[in-house]
């Protein structure tokens, strides 16, 4: 008997399940009380979403915007962009977006702000060298530009950095950043060019679904009638999700980010049309990039210090919220910023003119949800977005595409929706979300399984019996099961703490 691969079976379950959306050129109807389409959320992700899908030819599409455009974590989001990702098939969103921001302003007339600036991560260890190569190595099927670059390089690159210490860096010269809400303001003009409706101060109410399958929406402008029905509601999508019955692992996070004041030679630089490019430093945990002619930068806290806003993951955001921030709070930040002057000196002699704090919505491994769900026919999700800004212009495209053709151009197993079962409680998402951000320019080594929210309440009877023979931890790794029992008796680690397949030629 044939065995298909989970991807395959799922996605044929998928095409099987679902109806096929109608595409014409005869893009919108007169009334907004019936859509092919209905999105809720307003986001990057949302006018994405909304934009490819008018633009490959589907009718009737309207996105519901609970109150402006970009109100949530778009309008504050520090808008890096990177072809970069460690996961190979998540490079082609990112790869997607930068091409889409490219050509977006041509189109539609409307200014996005991108800097493509490039962008360098510093190595300061040998762990992180190894990692660069590694994912060199990962990288050789890729259309982006990537490359190793040695401490000339560097320090011609960017003269603001302390040199001390550093082994050298991964450069992709495409990076760079873009303003968050003229890019959603753009991607909205291209919606509704292509024929799409946009309705803002419009909150959904309830959403129930018909025996045809299709949805009704309620809003204060009445019911909305759906054939599919898209979640891209930011960090309200928990909630809106719950008006259908789904219960989404998903929980915002505080991320600070500081301005500072101008610097004189970035404004010299800038009379010369010349710009740095962006920073991630991995061992002080934090990226920085030009802003006007100042600096932004932009620490992930310590797991001990970040800070999680779990009372919205029963209660949901306060009524209201949308373009308001946190209060900071740069005592979290101090480890960071000694990393920061160590690497900047010039960051110790400028004034900082802003801090920025604000929601950013978590899943447990930080990779969003896209795609349908089993659980509810043509409910469709795109949320959980970390890296909204980055991924935007591929996640709406992939998603588009699948819900046009039934499938979708290539697999992203890693963001299925389905992917969290029942054992996802609560604690799991908080310990997780946590890890997740506190590591986040830590070295994930091949196999690498982390330990935060382990054991889950879901457990069998062999990881109780390994338990009671001393095996210590045990290690899962997709359909596999790796016993440490067997390779402590071949006195070998749970898992390699090396990249040692690294293609030493690259």
């Amino acid at each position: 008997m044939k065995i298909l691969s989970y991807c395959v079976w799922k996605r044929s379950a998928y095409r099987a399940a679902l109806g096929r959306i109608t595409c014409s050129r005869n893009h919108s109807s007169s009334s907004v009380e019936n859509a092919n389409v209905a999105i809720i959320g307003g986001g990057c992700i949302g006018t994405s979403l909304a934009y490819h899908l008018a633009k490959f030819g589907v009718n009737d599409v309207c996105l519901l915007e609970k109150t402006e455009l970009t109100a949530g974590s778009t309008w504050h989001a520090a808008g890096l962009t990177t072809y970069y990702h460690p996961g190979i098939n998540m490079r082609k969103l990112h790869f997607d977006s930068i091409k889409m921001f490219n050509k977006i302003e041509a189109e539609t007339g409307q200014e996005i702000g991108f800097h493509a600036t490039g962008s360098l991560r510093l190595a300061h260890t040998k762990e992180h060298m190894n990692e660069f190569k590694y994912m060199m190595g990962r990288h050789t099927h890729h259309p982006a530009n990537q490359q190793l670059v040695d401490l000339d390089t560097i320090h011609f690159m960017h003269p603001l950095l302390n040199m001390e210490g550093i082994l050298g860096g991964l450069y992709n010269p495409g990076d760079g950043h873009t303003d968050p809400y003229s890019l959603t303001m753009a991607l909205a003009a291209g919606a509704r060019m292509y024929g799409a409706k946009i309705l803002q101060d419009t909150p959904v109410t309830a959403t129930r679904q018909r025996d045809d399958g299709s949805w009704e929406v309620d809003t204060p402008r009445g019911t909305i009638t759906a054939k599919h029905l898209v979640n891209a509601a930011g960090f309200h999508a928990r909630q809106v999700g719950q008006l259908s019955g789904l219960d989404l692992p998903l929980v915002p996070v505080h991320h600070q980010y500081m301005v500072t004041a101008s610097i004189p030679m970035l404004e010299e630089w800038k009379k010369e049309g010349r710009e740095i490019p962006a920073i991630r430093d991995l061992r002080g945990s934090y990226y920085v990039r030009q802003e006007r002619t100042g600096l932004l930068v932009g620490p992930y806290e310590a797991v001990d210090k970040m800070v999680i806003q779990d009372d919205w993951y029963d209660d949901g955001p306060p009524k209201g919220f949308g373009k308001e921030l946190f209060q900071h709070d740069l005592d979290r930040l101090d480890k960071c910023i000694e990393h920061v002057v160590d690497l900047l000196p010039i960051f110790n002699e400028t004034d900082i003119q802003s801090v920025v704090a604000g929601p950013i919505t978590y899943s447990p491994d930080i990779l969003p949800l896209i795609g349908p769900t089993f659980k509810l026919k043509n409910y469709w999700l795109a949320v959980g977005f970390g890296y909204g800004i980055a991924h935007s212009g591929g996640a709406g495209k992939f998603l588009a595409r699948w819900m046009m053709n039934g499938e979708p151009d290539y697999d992203l197993i890693e963001c299925d929706p389905d992917r969290y079962g029942d054992w996802c409680d609560k604690q799991y998402l908080l310990d997780k979300a946590r890890e997740s951000y506190g590591m986040n320019t830590t070295p994930v080594f091949p196999g690498e399984e982390r330990w935060a929210g382990r054991p889950t309440k879901r457990v069998s009877g062999v990881y109780q019996q390994t338990k009671a023979k001393d095996a210590g931890k045990v290690k899962h790794d997709c359909f596999y099961l790796h016993l440490y029992i067997f390779l402590d008796l071949l006195n070998l680690p749970l898992f390699d703490t090396t990249f040692s397949c690294i293609y030493l030629n690259c």
